[in-house]
Protein backbone atom coordinates (compact mmCIF):
# COMPACT_ATOMS: atom_id res chain seq x y z
CA UNK A 1 0.00 0.00 0.00
CA UNK A 2 1.49 3.48 -1.04
CA UNK A 3 0.22 6.88 0.30
CA UNK A 4 0.12 9.76 -2.45
CA UNK A 5 -0.67 13.85 -2.41
CA UNK A 6 -3.27 14.40 -4.24
CA UNK A 7 -5.07 17.83 -5.16
CA UNK A 8 -8.54 17.05 -5.82
CA UNK A 9 -10.91 14.36 -4.85
CA UNK A 10 -12.37 11.62 -7.13
CA UNK A 11 -15.75 11.45 -6.38
CA UNK A 12 -15.91 7.65 -7.32
CA UNK A 13 -13.87 6.74 -4.77
CA UNK A 14 -14.57 5.68 -0.84
CA UNK A 15 -13.31 8.88 0.97
CA UNK A 16 -12.84 10.10 4.55
CA UNK A 17 -13.70 13.47 5.42
CA UNK A 18 -11.95 15.33 8.78
CA UNK A 19 -14.80 17.96 9.45
CA UNK A 20 -15.38 20.70 11.62
CA UNK A 21 -18.77 20.38 13.27
CA UNK A 22 -18.64 24.63 13.11
CA UNK A 23 -17.33 26.87 10.35
CA UNK A 24 -17.33 26.22 6.45
CA UNK A 25 -15.89 22.51 5.25
CA UNK A 26 -15.02 21.59 2.08
CA UNK A 27 -17.87 18.83 1.49
CA UNK A 28 -18.98 17.54 -2.08
CA UNK A 29 -22.84 18.75 -2.94
CA UNK A 30 -24.00 15.74 -3.03
CA UNK A 31 -23.10 14.72 0.17
CA UNK A 32 -24.28 17.60 1.85
CA UNK A 33 -27.12 16.33 3.78
CA UNK A 34 -25.27 13.20 5.03
CA UNK A 35 -22.00 15.92 6.75
CA UNK A 36 -25.30 18.34 8.43
CA UNK A 37 -26.68 14.72 9.81
CA UNK A 38 -23.32 14.30 10.97
CA UNK A 39 -23.04 17.31 12.31
CA UNK A 40 -25.92 17.62 14.51
CA UNK A 41 -25.17 13.91 15.69
CA UNK A 42 -22.74 13.16 19.37
CA UNK A 43 -21.02 10.68 17.23
CA UNK A 44 -16.85 11.57 16.65
CA UNK A 45 -16.81 8.89 13.53
CA UNK A 46 -19.08 8.11 11.41
CA UNK A 47 -18.92 5.75 8.21
CA UNK A 48 -21.84 4.28 5.69
CA UNK A 49 -21.95 2.72 2.50
CA UNK A 50 -23.08 5.29 -0.50
CA UNK A 51 -23.34 2.99 -3.71
CA UNK A 52 -20.27 0.83 -4.03
CA UNK A 53 -17.92 2.90 -2.06
CA UNK A 54 -17.69 3.90 1.82
CA UNK A 55 -18.27 7.36 2.70
CA UNK A 56 -16.63 8.40 6.59
CA UNK A 57 -17.06 11.70 8.73
CA UNK A 58 -14.05 12.33 11.40
CA UNK A 59 -14.57 15.38 13.67
CA UNK A 60 -11.61 17.64 13.71
CA UNK A 61 -9.49 16.91 17.00
CA UNK A 62 -6.46 18.71 18.37
CA UNK A 63 -5.34 14.90 19.78
CA UNK A 64 -3.30 13.45 17.09
CA UNK A 65 -4.30 9.95 18.09
CA UNK A 66 -7.73 10.49 17.96
CA UNK A 67 -6.72 11.41 14.39
CA UNK A 68 -4.76 8.40 14.09
CA UNK A 69 -7.74 6.17 15.47
CA UNK A 70 -10.28 7.88 12.86
CA UNK A 71 -7.53 6.11 9.93
CA UNK A 72 -7.90 2.74 11.92
CA UNK A 73 -11.76 2.84 12.01
CA UNK A 74 -11.70 4.13 8.35
CA UNK A 75 -10.39 0.82 7.35
CA UNK A 76 -12.09 -1.43 9.46
CA UNK A 77 -15.35 -0.15 7.46
CA UNK A 78 -13.48 -0.39 4.18
CA UNK A 79 -14.70 -3.37 2.10
CA UNK A 80 -11.41 -6.07 1.86
CA UNK A 81 -11.29 -5.39 -1.91
CA UNK A 82 -10.83 -1.82 -2.07
CA UNK A 83 -8.03 -0.59 -3.72
CA UNK A 84 -8.16 3.31 -3.96
CA UNK A 85 -9.30 5.64 -1.19
CA UNK A 86 -8.93 9.12 -0.02
CA UNK A 87 -8.86 11.40 2.91
CA UNK A 88 -9.52 14.86 2.62
CA UNK A 89 -9.50 17.71 5.73
CA UNK A 90 -6.54 19.88 7.14
CA UNK A 91 -3.47 18.73 5.68
CA UNK A 92 -1.58 18.00 9.39
CA UNK A 93 -4.37 16.15 10.08
CA UNK A 94 -5.05 14.16 6.67
CA UNK A 95 -0.99 12.99 7.71
CA UNK A 96 -2.17 11.57 11.23
CA UNK A 97 -5.23 10.03 9.43
CA UNK A 98 -3.32 8.34 6.90
CA UNK A 99 -0.82 7.38 9.50
CA UNK A 100 -3.23 5.31 11.42
CA UNK A 101 -5.00 3.94 8.20
CA UNK A 102 -1.38 2.90 6.71
CA UNK A 103 -0.48 1.45 9.95
CA UNK A 104 -4.45 -0.51 10.26
CA UNK A 105 -3.48 -1.73 6.73
CA UNK A 106 -0.42 -4.12 8.01
CA UNK A 107 -0.70 -7.61 7.67
CA UNK A 108 1.11 -10.44 8.77
CA UNK A 109 0.15 -13.57 6.20
CA UNK A 110 3.12 -15.62 5.66
CA UNK A 111 1.75 -18.64 7.14
CA UNK A 112 -1.37 -18.64 6.27
CA UNK A 113 -2.20 -21.00 2.86
CA UNK A 114 -4.83 -18.91 1.65
CA UNK A 115 -3.27 -15.84 2.39
CA UNK A 116 -3.95 -13.95 -1.55
CA UNK A 117 -7.85 -14.41 -0.06
CA UNK A 118 -7.11 -12.97 3.47
CA UNK A 119 -4.91 -10.06 1.84
CA UNK A 120 -6.27 -6.27 1.56
CA UNK A 121 -6.50 -5.16 -1.76
CA UNK A 122 -6.02 -1.51 -0.76
CA UNK A 123 -2.93 -0.25 -2.86
CA UNK A 124 -3.53 3.66 -3.04
CA UNK A 125 -3.89 6.01 -0.11
CA UNK A 126 -4.93 9.53 -1.47
CA UNK A 127 -3.66 12.27 1.20
CA UNK A 128 -5.29 15.90 0.04
CA UNK A 129 -3.42 18.52 0.51
CA UNK A 130 -0.41 16.98 1.69
CA UNK A 131 2.82 17.81 0.47
CA UNK A 132 5.09 14.90 -1.29
CA UNK A 133 7.59 15.60 0.75
CA UNK A 134 5.76 14.62 4.04
CA UNK A 135 3.91 11.82 1.78
CA UNK A 136 7.30 10.43 1.42
CA UNK A 137 8.38 10.52 4.94
CA UNK A 138 5.27 8.86 6.35
CA UNK A 139 5.76 5.85 3.49
CA UNK A 140 9.12 5.72 4.70
CA UNK A 141 8.21 5.52 8.51
CA UNK A 142 5.58 2.99 7.90
CA UNK A 143 7.78 0.88 5.46
CA UNK A 144 10.10 0.75 8.81
CA UNK A 145 7.70 0.37 11.36
CA UNK A 146 6.03 -2.94 8.93
CA UNK A 147 9.54 -4.48 8.98
CA UNK A 148 10.08 -4.50 12.06
CA UNK A 149 6.20 -5.78 13.30
CA UNK A 150 7.38 -8.41 10.59
CA UNK A 151 10.42 -9.44 12.54
CA UNK A 152 8.79 -9.31 15.48
CA UNK A 153 6.01 -11.56 14.29
CA UNK A 154 8.31 -14.29 12.80
CA UNK A 155 9.27 -17.09 14.57
CA UNK A 156 12.55 -19.25 15.63
CA UNK A 157 11.95 -21.76 13.13
CA UNK A 158 12.34 -19.07 10.71
CA UNK A 159 14.52 -15.98 12.50
CA UNK A 160 17.36 -17.57 14.18
CA UNK A 161 19.77 -15.04 15.22
CA UNK A 162 21.53 -15.50 11.76
CA UNK A 163 18.71 -15.04 9.71
CA UNK A 164 17.64 -11.82 12.00
CA UNK A 165 21.56 -10.55 10.64
CA UNK A 166 20.19 -11.46 6.57
CA UNK A 167 16.64 -9.73 6.80
CA UNK A 168 18.75 -6.27 8.14
CA UNK A 169 21.18 -6.75 5.27
CA UNK A 170 18.39 -6.75 3.14
CA UNK A 171 17.57 -3.10 4.66
CA UNK A 172 21.04 -1.89 5.03
CA UNK A 173 21.32 -2.88 1.10
CA UNK A 174 17.72 -1.15 -0.35
CA UNK A 175 18.96 2.27 2.17
CA UNK A 176 22.40 2.38 2.21
CA UNK A 177 23.33 2.02 5.65
CA UNK A 178 26.38 0.11 6.54
CA UNK A 179 26.03 -3.22 8.50
CA UNK A 180 29.25 -5.01 9.53
CA UNK A 181 27.43 -8.76 11.23
CA UNK A 182 30.09 -10.45 13.57
CA UNK A 183 30.34 -14.18 13.73
CA UNK A 184 30.80 -16.74 16.85
CA UNK A 185 34.39 -16.74 16.26
CA UNK A 186 34.72 -12.86 15.99
CA UNK A 187 32.55 -12.87 19.39
CA UNK A 188 34.98 -15.33 20.85
CA UNK A 189 37.67 -13.30 20.32
CA UNK A 190 35.78 -9.91 21.59
CA UNK A 191 35.12 -12.40 24.88
CA UNK A 192 31.73 -11.18 25.16
CA UNK A 193 31.42 -13.67 27.91
CA UNK A 194 27.36 -12.27 28.24
CA UNK A 195 26.17 -12.98 24.87
CA UNK A 196 28.40 -16.68 24.60
CA UNK A 197 27.20 -18.13 28.00
CA UNK A 198 23.45 -17.26 26.82
CA UNK A 199 24.16 -19.00 23.35
CA UNK A 200 25.54 -22.03 24.90
CA UNK A 201 22.57 -23.90 25.14
CA UNK A 202 21.69 -23.15 21.57
CA UNK A 203 22.08 -25.49 18.27
CA UNK A 204 22.68 -21.76 16.22
CA UNK A 205 25.17 -19.91 16.36
CA UNK A 206 25.44 -15.92 18.09
CA UNK A 207 25.59 -12.78 16.00
CA UNK A 208 26.77 -8.93 16.44
CA UNK A 209 25.13 -6.79 14.18
CA UNK A 210 26.58 -3.12 13.50
CA UNK A 211 24.69 -1.19 12.04
CA UNK A 212 26.05 2.69 11.02
CA UNK A 213 23.74 5.82 9.11
CA UNK A 214 25.62 9.28 9.17
CA UNK A 215 23.24 11.40 7.67
CA UNK A 216 24.43 14.51 4.70
CA UNK A 217 24.44 17.02 7.68
CA UNK A 218 24.72 15.38 10.63
CA UNK A 219 23.29 17.43 14.00
CA UNK A 220 25.62 15.51 16.30
CA UNK A 221 29.45 15.82 16.64
CA UNK A 222 29.72 12.30 17.84
CA UNK A 223 27.75 9.42 17.58
CA UNK A 224 24.75 8.61 18.74
CA UNK A 225 24.61 4.63 20.04
CA UNK A 226 21.63 2.37 19.94
CA UNK A 227 21.42 -0.96 21.61
CA UNK A 228 18.29 -3.31 20.96
CA UNK A 229 18.36 -6.97 22.30
CA UNK A 230 18.28 -9.64 19.82
CA UNK A 231 16.89 -12.61 21.81
CA UNK A 232 15.29 -14.30 19.17
CA UNK A 233 13.50 -16.76 21.06
CA UNK A 234 13.58 -17.16 25.09
CA UNK A 235 13.14 -20.55 26.54
CA UNK A 236 14.15 -19.09 30.04
CA UNK A 237 17.24 -21.69 29.77
CA UNK A 238 17.65 -23.88 32.65
CA UNK A 239 15.53 -21.40 34.43
CA UNK A 240 12.58 -22.51 32.18
CA UNK A 241 9.59 -20.41 31.76
CA UNK A 242 6.03 -21.55 31.88
CA UNK A 243 4.66 -22.41 28.81
CA UNK A 244 1.31 -20.57 28.57
CA UNK A 245 1.06 -16.84 28.99
CA UNK A 246 5.01 -16.29 28.84
CA UNK A 247 6.99 -18.90 26.68
CA UNK A 248 4.59 -18.71 23.81
CA UNK A 249 4.93 -15.25 22.62
CA UNK A 250 8.56 -15.29 23.38
CA UNK A 251 9.44 -15.00 19.24
CA UNK A 252 9.10 -11.75 20.67
CA UNK A 253 11.95 -11.15 22.83
CA UNK A 254 14.16 -9.58 19.74
CA UNK A 255 11.75 -6.84 19.76
CA UNK A 256 14.18 -4.42 20.96
CA UNK A 257 16.88 -5.46 18.11
CA UNK A 258 13.85 -5.11 15.48
CA UNK A 259 13.00 -1.57 17.06
CA UNK A 260 16.55 -0.28 16.84
CA UNK A 261 17.41 -2.07 13.32
CA UNK A 262 13.65 -0.14 12.18
CA UNK A 263 14.45 3.22 13.36
CA UNK A 264 17.92 3.06 11.56
CA UNK A 265 15.92 2.18 8.32
CA UNK A 266 13.35 4.96 8.85
CA UNK A 267 16.44 7.37 9.53
CA UNK A 268 18.96 6.40 6.11
CA UNK A 269 15.41 6.33 4.07
CA UNK A 270 14.25 9.94 5.47
CA UNK A 271 18.01 10.76 5.20
CA UNK A 272 17.51 12.05 8.76
CA UNK A 273 20.75 14.68 9.60
CA UNK A 274 21.89 12.58 12.53
CA UNK A 275 24.83 10.25 13.39
CA UNK A 276 23.81 6.67 15.05
CA UNK A 277 25.19 3.74 15.14
CA UNK A 278 22.86 0.43 16.36
CA UNK A 279 24.59 -2.55 18.27
CA UNK A 280 22.25 -5.77 18.30
CA UNK A 281 23.51 -8.74 20.08
CA UNK A 282 21.53 -11.65 19.14
CA UNK A 283 20.55 -15.06 20.04
CA UNK A 284 18.23 -17.72 21.60
CA UNK A 285 18.39 -18.56 24.60
CA UNK A 286 17.75 -22.20 25.24
CA UNK A 287 18.71 -25.13 28.51
CA UNK A 288 20.78 -27.22 25.69
CA UNK A 289 23.67 -29.39 26.98
CA UNK A 290 25.83 -26.56 27.48
CA UNK A 291 23.54 -24.28 28.73
CA UNK A 292 25.00 -21.83 31.43
CA UNK A 293 23.48 -22.67 34.78
CA UNK A 294 22.27 -21.02 38.01
CA UNK A 295 25.44 -20.25 40.18
CA UNK A 296 27.88 -19.95 37.22
CA UNK A 297 29.78 -16.50 37.18
CA UNK A 298 30.56 -14.79 33.90
CA UNK A 299 33.23 -12.56 32.80
CA UNK A 300 31.54 -9.96 30.40
CA UNK A 301 33.27 -8.26 27.58
CA UNK A 302 34.63 -5.13 29.84
CA UNK A 303 36.15 -7.63 32.26
CA UNK A 304 33.32 -7.62 34.58
CA UNK A 305 32.04 -10.72 36.43
CA UNK A 306 28.55 -11.26 36.70
CA UNK A 307 27.25 -13.83 39.19
CA UNK A 308 24.16 -15.87 37.43
CA UNK A 309 21.36 -16.51 39.23
CA UNK A 310 18.65 -16.89 37.26
CA UNK A 311 19.13 -18.19 33.20
CA UNK A 312 15.84 -16.21 32.27
CA UNK A 313 17.45 -12.80 32.80
CA UNK A 314 19.36 -13.44 30.07
CA UNK A 315 18.75 -10.03 28.11
CA UNK A 316 20.60 -7.89 29.99
CA UNK A 317 23.40 -10.03 29.78
CA UNK A 318 23.75 -10.01 26.26
CA UNK A 319 23.22 -6.15 26.67
CA UNK A 320 25.83 -5.47 28.57
CA UNK A 321 28.50 -6.64 26.33
CA UNK A 322 27.26 -4.60 23.75
CA UNK A 323 26.44 -1.24 26.48
CA UNK A 324 30.04 -2.00 26.94
CA UNK A 325 31.33 -2.24 23.23
CA UNK A 326 29.53 1.35 22.75
CA UNK A 327 32.52 2.75 24.55
CA UNK A 328 34.92 2.29 21.61
CA UNK A 329 32.88 4.83 19.47
CA UNK A 330 32.77 7.55 22.01
CA UNK A 331 28.88 8.41 21.29
CA UNK A 332 27.19 11.64 23.25
CA UNK A 333 24.55 9.54 23.89
CA UNK A 334 23.50 5.52 24.56
CA UNK A 335 20.46 4.70 24.07
CA UNK A 336 18.82 0.47 24.32
CA UNK A 337 15.35 -0.38 23.89
CA UNK A 338 14.56 -4.19 25.43
CA UNK A 339 11.92 -6.28 26.36
CA UNK A 340 13.47 -7.01 29.75
CA UNK A 341 11.66 -7.48 32.38
CA UNK A 342 7.80 -8.52 33.43
CA UNK A 343 8.27 -6.15 36.31
CA UNK A 344 7.71 -2.72 33.35
CA UNK A 345 4.09 -5.17 32.78
CA UNK A 346 3.43 -5.24 36.37
CA UNK A 347 4.04 -1.57 36.90
CA UNK A 348 2.48 0.30 34.04
CA UNK A 349 0.93 -2.08 31.30
CA UNK A 350 0.95 -1.83 27.30
CA UNK A 351 0.17 1.44 27.26
CA UNK A 352 3.47 3.08 27.88
CA UNK A 353 7.62 1.64 27.60
CA UNK A 354 9.59 2.50 31.50
CA UNK A 355 12.36 5.00 30.30
CA UNK A 356 15.47 5.47 32.98
CA UNK A 357 18.58 6.71 32.63
CA UNK A 358 21.30 9.43 33.92
CA UNK A 359 21.18 11.30 30.65
CA UNK A 360 20.62 15.27 30.88
CA UNK A 361 17.57 16.47 31.75
CA UNK A 362 16.50 18.41 27.98
CA UNK A 363 17.84 14.85 26.40
CA UNK A 364 14.82 12.54 28.63
CA UNK A 365 12.31 15.31 28.20
CA UNK A 366 12.75 15.33 24.40
CA UNK A 367 12.53 11.53 24.25
CA UNK A 368 8.91 11.88 26.62
CA UNK A 369 7.82 14.28 23.90
CA UNK A 370 8.83 12.49 21.17
CA UNK A 371 6.63 9.81 22.68
CA UNK A 372 3.29 12.15 23.11
CA UNK A 373 3.82 13.11 19.48
CA UNK A 374 4.02 9.46 18.65
CA UNK A 375 1.46 8.42 21.20
CA UNK A 376 4.76 5.88 21.92
CA UNK A 377 4.63 7.07 25.42
CA UNK A 378 7.18 6.69 28.02
CA UNK A 379 7.07 6.52 31.88
CA UNK A 380 10.27 8.39 33.53
CA UNK A 381 11.14 6.50 36.44
CA UNK A 382 13.69 7.12 39.36
CA UNK A 383 17.32 5.73 38.60
CA UNK A 384 18.89 6.78 41.92
CA UNK A 385 21.94 4.35 43.24
CA UNK A 386 20.76 2.86 45.92
CA UNK A 387 18.93 0.12 42.96
CA UNK A 388 22.15 -0.83 42.40
CA UNK A 389 22.65 -2.50 45.81
CA UNK A 390 20.02 -5.31 45.10
CA UNK A 391 22.47 -5.90 42.38
CA UNK A 392 25.94 -6.77 43.90
CA UNK A 393 27.04 -10.13 44.18
CA UNK A 394 28.77 -11.54 47.47
CA UNK A 395 31.02 -14.11 44.89
CA UNK A 396 31.27 -11.53 42.27
CA UNK A 397 31.08 -8.13 40.82
CA UNK A 398 27.33 -7.98 40.28
CA UNK A 399 24.33 -10.41 40.33
CA UNK A 400 22.18 -10.74 37.08
CA UNK A 401 18.72 -10.58 39.52
CA UNK A 402 18.00 -8.36 42.22
CA UNK A 403 15.23 -8.22 44.74
CA UNK A 404 11.22 -8.77 44.62
CA UNK A 405 10.56 -5.50 44.13
CA UNK A 406 11.24 -2.37 41.14
CA UNK A 407 12.88 -5.24 38.75
CA UNK A 408 12.56 -2.68 35.47
CA UNK A 409 15.06 -0.43 37.45
CA UNK A 410 17.22 -2.97 39.02
CA UNK A 411 17.78 -4.36 35.84
CA UNK A 412 18.36 -1.19 34.39
CA UNK A 413 20.92 0.04 37.42
CA UNK A 414 22.68 -3.54 35.94
CA UNK A 415 22.80 -2.32 32.60
CA UNK A 416 24.23 0.98 33.60
CA UNK A 417 27.48 -0.07 35.28
CA UNK A 418 28.44 -1.24 31.76
CA UNK A 419 27.85 2.17 30.17
CA UNK A 420 30.42 5.23 30.05
CA UNK A 421 28.47 7.73 27.78
CA UNK A 422 24.79 9.59 28.55
CA UNK A 423 22.52 6.44 28.90
CA UNK A 424 18.57 5.75 28.48
CA UNK A 425 17.20 2.54 29.29
CA UNK A 426 13.55 1.80 27.45
CA UNK A 427 11.83 -1.37 28.53
CA UNK A 428 9.51 -2.14 26.14
CA UNK A 429 8.29 -5.52 27.26
CA UNK A 430 4.50 -3.83 27.64
CA UNK A 431 3.77 -2.58 23.93
CA UNK A 432 6.09 -4.40 21.92
CA UNK A 433 4.00 -7.32 21.30
CA UNK A 434 -0.09 -7.33 22.30
CA UNK A 435 -2.24 -10.52 22.90
CA UNK A 436 -5.33 -9.05 21.73
CA UNK A 437 -5.97 -6.42 18.69
CA UNK A 438 -5.15 -2.17 19.29
CA UNK A 439 -6.46 -0.34 17.18
CA UNK A 440 -3.54 0.38 14.60
CA UNK A 441 -0.93 -0.85 16.94
CA UNK A 442 -2.74 -4.51 15.47
CA UNK A 443 -2.01 -7.59 17.49
CA UNK A 444 1.17 -9.27 17.77
CA UNK A 445 3.97 -7.16 16.72
CA UNK A 446 3.32 -3.42 17.24
CA UNK A 447 6.98 -2.09 16.11
CA UNK A 448 6.98 0.25 19.06
CA UNK A 449 9.96 2.38 19.30
CA UNK A 450 10.30 2.66 15.75
CA UNK A 451 8.08 6.06 15.14
CA UNK A 452 9.12 7.33 18.85
CA UNK A 453 13.53 7.03 17.74
CA UNK A 454 12.38 8.25 14.46
CA UNK A 455 10.62 11.74 16.07
CA UNK A 456 13.62 11.94 18.71
CA UNK A 457 16.06 11.59 16.00
CA UNK A 458 14.13 14.09 13.72
CA UNK A 459 14.20 16.59 15.90
CA UNK A 460 17.51 16.05 17.96
CA UNK A 461 18.98 18.60 19.72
Amino acid sequence: MKLIPIKKLNEKRSTLFIVSKKGKVDVPTNLRDFYEAFKKSQKSFESFRLSDRTIAFGEQKKEVEQLRIYGYNFRKALSKEEKEVEISGLPEAVWSVGEGLALSNYQFLVYFKDANKRKYGLRKVGLKGVSADKVTELNNLVKAVSWTRDMVNQPLSYLTAEQLSKEIGKISDESGFKLQVLGKSKIESLKMGGLLAVNRGSIDPPTFNILEYKGPKPKNKRPIVLVGKGVVYDTGGLSLKPTAGSMDFMKSDMAGAACMAGAVYAAALNKLNVHIIALIPATDNRPGQKAYVPGDVITMYDGTTVEVLNTDAEGRMILADALAYSAKYDPELVVDAATLTGAAVAAIGTKASCMMGNASKKKMQQLERAGEQTHERVVNLPFWDEYLDEMKSSIADLKNIGGRYAGMITAGKFLEHFVKAPYIHLDIAGPSFLSSEENYKGKGGTGTGVRLLHEFLKNYE
